[in-house]
């Protein structure tokens, strides 16, 4: 009868793999609970630029380069078509108001004139010739109603004598009759010629006042043609300079068409292209000021374009008081717009980080120097010089404002 052997307790061979992967795993375990997991990157202390945050007067304004501009540019046009026949001034040249800059001609123009003339002499004739007959049949009625006068007159004798003898029985009475009716028609004649005489009359006066409209029309017309012949003249409409007078001899030219430009040169404005961030700040009224050879002068924002194109909005400015020396257009001036009032506030100057950040968090140093850590904080407004911070700083502490493009998703700086 066989014995039976017991087994030996303990660990085996084949158990140790086991046993190893669960080691790894608890210290795995262990390090995603108690381990520091903030991404490292050793950086060079010489390569980085470190600035102290501090509290001090935030000045809020900005700086834009300005270009001088005439006050104001008028667009030079032709007012009627035509071809170029002469140009008397040259472009840049200095022009005075009613000053003849080119000449065209117009062939049509001048038939027009021509047909405009015939038909004014013919609507003067037929005036004449109304007025005329018109007058010869005043003169018709006159002198029916004068015969008519004298007629009425001989048959109311003649009536008054008849009813006369009727009464003493020496007439008939037919005859009477006859004598009472002559008169009667007479007088309901020469009253048919007076009605007729009003009645012409208000006639004539109604069709001579149209008449004389329908001239008066056509001497305007006549005027207004010969005024389209003195456009020909392209004439300058204000004192000031010429420029882009773009035609040439022999160039045909359509109404309406730009052939120019008129800079007025009694005073200047300052145009500035400015950053669409301060869109909603920039309004009419904000003063200004800029620097030129050691003196300060004072500007005004005219007027704010509403259009944003390639991220930046126009602005005029125009000057207070004194203007520099030597002041020509196309001069290019850094100006300083003050965008509110200075106040106490949490400062860092300006650096390269802002590209890579938003402004949303910054590294900062600890107080050893030894390293860098990534910190949220908040940055409202920005002038050249320094970011104004509401939190996530405070005054003394240093950060780091170079460029962060090489630093990737690093939550700690190792400065070396």
């Amino acid at each position: 009868m066989d014995t039976a052997l017991e087994k030996k307790k303990g660990l085996k061979k084949k158990h140790i793999p086991y046993l190893i992967v669960g080691i790894i795993i608890v210290i795995a375990i262990c390090w995603l609970i108690f381990g520091n997991h903030a991404s490292k990157l050793n950086i060079d202390k010489n390569k980085i630029t470190i600035e102290t945050v501090t509290k001090g007067e935030f000045n809020d304004y900005t700086r834009v380069n300005g270009q001088v501009q005439p006050i104001n540019t008028i667009q030079l046009s032709a007012v009627e078509g035509g071809m170029v026949a002469e140009k008397l001034t040259e472009e840049g040249s200095m022009v005075h108001q009613g000053q003849t800059i080119i000449r065209l001609t117009n062939p049509m123009l001048s038939l027009s004139i021509l047909d405009s003339e015939a038909q004014l002499a013919e609507k003067q004739n037929f005036l004449r010739n109304t007025q005329v007959a018109m007058e010869q049949e005043k003169l018709n009625l006159k002198k029916e109603k004068l015969q008519l006068d004298m007629d009425v007159e001989r048959k109311k004798r003649k009536y008054q004598q008849y009813k006369q003898l009727y009464s003493e029985n020496l007439i008939s009475k037919e005859e009477y009759l006859q004598a009472k009716e002559d008169y009667d028609f007479a007088v309901d004649g020469r009253n048919l010629v007076v009605e007729r005489q009003k009645q012409d009359s208000i006639y004539r006066g109604i069709q001579i006042t149209q008449m004389e409209e329908s001239l008066h029309n056509i001497r305007q017309n006549l005027v207004l043609v010969r005024q389209r012949v003195d456009n020909l003249n392209v004439k300058s409409p204000v004192d000031g300079q010429l420029g882009l007078l773009e035609v040439e001899i022999g160039q045909s030219i359509n109404s309406g068409n730009r052939i120019g430009q008129i800079s007025v040169l009694s005073d200047y404005k300052i145009e500035a292209l400015i950053d669409e961030h301060y869109i909603d700040r920039v309004k009419q009224g904000l003063t200004a000021t800029f620097e030129r050879q050691e003196k300060k002068y004072d500007l005004q924002v005219r007027k704010v374009y509403p259009e944003v194109r390639d991220k930046s909005f126009k602005t005029d400015f125009t000057f207070v008081g004194d203007r520099p020396d030597n002041i020509r257009a196309g001069q290019t001036y850094y100006i300083n717009l003050q965008l509110g009032q200075p106040v106490d506030a949490i400062l860092i100057p300006r650096g390269t980080f802002y590209q890579s950040t938003g402004g949303r968090w910054i590294f900062v140093v600890v107080p050893d120097g030894s390293k860098a850590v990534r910190r949220n904080i908040t940055i409202n407004r920005q002038n050249p010089n320094y970011y104004e911070v509401t939190s996530g700083l405070e005054p003394g502490e240093k950060v780091i404002v170079s460029g962060y493009d090489s630093y990737g998703d690093t939550q700690e700086l190792i400065i070396n």
